[in-house]
């Protein structure tokens, strides 16, 4: 062998990957427990009645031991491997029952959780059908019950409305502890939130959390309790979790917790607030703009191109502010515009419009007859005593002191004497339009 062979260090091996643990074995009634067949009363019970087989063989024992790996089967049916410790906090409302079975038929929080998707569930303490406010909630029996324990001194804090009179002392004393009718209650700690009317706000803590123990002690200081809210469990609490609803928990915090490490608890982030964005003004250009809104609505009949056209516009106008004789309406033309009893030229010179006006519908024959336009009247600007109307005869206007009433229909102005007044009729008089109106 050579010199070189000798002073080569050999290879070491690599080490061969640790082994996998093998799983622990539990008692069969844990696991079943805990993969959410039922709780370990029931699977106890069903052990009793040989409908649990473990690899096919029929259990006669609830203490037989299973690591999971088996061929488990419960009436019949296989049932898998448990799922991951989970955990929720539930904002329990009045009028539910924390338990799986009411014998008197009222509606439990497991039912309203179903329905929720839950799976199978636990409660982590217990909630009077009265009481309100966190109840935590997990499909891991173990779990539950090692947050129940007083050992891990976590504070239960609950508000509590009471009506009665207020004992400072008496409430001081509770941090001493009370013992009640032989069942003796640890630390209780009372604040007075406020007093009002006939009614008073107390927070009130402790760490054991024994069956009706805020309602009995309460009762024992001469209070009656008629709201009670726990509003804390340890390091979870109910912010922003709305009355009814259910929120899972963290999965590091849930294993912190199986580990029995102290937790602290992360409160979920608010939603962002939505950024307030100053106004800003308009930019040079901008404000010449028109005001943003509604356009002006377009009339039936009517483009906008109708409106730019003859007789609009000042331009339309002339010298004297006056709109000229043609002038475009709607559905009309300039030339409908034109034509006898139209227009400034269709008057005379005293600016009376003449006898001959054509109106809707007539002809200028229809307005020459007696009775009609200035000619139709005497000197004094009374119409004449025989007028022809509709249906009536002359001998039907004439009577002693009657002229008939005023003509109908357009008319031109009265004419008058050269002097530039119209004379004034006698007292006794009575001929002339209206007459019977102008004074002596």
């Amino acid at each position: 062998m050579s010199t070189n062979e000798k002073s080569r260090p050999s290879k070491a091996k690599p080490a061969a990957p640790p082994a996998p643990a093998a799983p622990e074995a539990e008692r069969i009634a844990k696991y079943l427990a805990r993969a959410g067949v039922c709780s370990r009363r029931d699977a106890e019970r069903l052990i009793e009645e040989g409908k649990v087989t473990v690899d096919g063989t029929v259990l006669a024992t609830p203490a037989f031991k299973v690591t999971g790996a088996e061929r488990i089967e419960v009436e019949g049916r296989v049932v898998g491997s448990p799922p991951k410790t989970r955990l929720w906090r539930f904002n329990k409302p009045r009028g539910l029952v924390v338990s799986h079975k009411d014998d008197q038929g009222r509606p439990t929080i497991f039912d309203l959780l179903k329905v929720a998707g839950l799976p199978r569930v636990v409660s982590i303490g217990r909630l009077d059908l009265n009481s309100e406010g966190l109840l935590l909630v997990t499909n891991d029996g173990a779990l539950a019950r090692q947050l129940e324990l007083p050992r891990n001194a976590w504070v239960r804090r609950y508000k509590v409305r009471v009506a009665g009179g207020i004992d400072v002392g008496r409430l001081e004393a509770l941090k001493q502890g009370v013992t009640i009718d032989g069942v003796r209650y640890g630390s209780i700690e009372v604040e007075i939130d406020r007093i009002g009317g006939l009614n008073a706000w107390l927070y009130v803590s402790l760490t054991e959390g024994k069956n009706r123990e805020i309602r009995r002690v309460m009762e024992h200081l001469g209070l009656s309790v008629n709201r009670l809210q726990r509003v804390s469990y340890g390091p979870f609490d109910l912010d922003r979790l709305p009355l009814g609803e259910v929120m899972p928990i963290g999965p590091a915090i849930v294993e912190k917790l199986l580990k029995g490490d102290e937790v602290r608890y992360e409160k979920p982030a608010p939603k962002p607030a939505k950024p307030i964005v100053p106004r800003q003004k308009p930019a040079a250009d901008e404000e010449d703009r028109p005001p943003r809104g509604k356009p002006a609505p377009v009339r039936a009949g009517r483009t906008p191109v109708a409106k730019e056209g003859p007789g609009r516009g000042p331009a339309a106008r002339d010298g004297q502010g006056r709109a000229p004789a043609e002038k475009i309406g709607r559905g009309r033309s300039p030339a409908a515009k034109e034509g006898p009893g139209r227009g400034p030229a269709a008057r005379d010179e005293q600016g009376g419009a003449p006898a001959e006006k054509i109106g809707r519908g007539r002809s200028p024959a229809a307005k020459e007859g007696a009775g009609r336009g200035p000619a139709a009247r005497d000197g004094q600007g009374r119409a004449p005593a025989v007028k022809t109307g509709q249906g009536r005869g002359p001998a039907a206007k004439e009577g002693p002191g009657r002229d008939g009433p005023p003509p109908k229909g357009p008319r031109g102005p009265r004419s008058r004497p050269e002097g530039g007044r119209q004379e004034r009729s006698a007292p006794g008089d009575k001929g002339g339009r209206h007459a019977h109106r102008r004074r002596p």
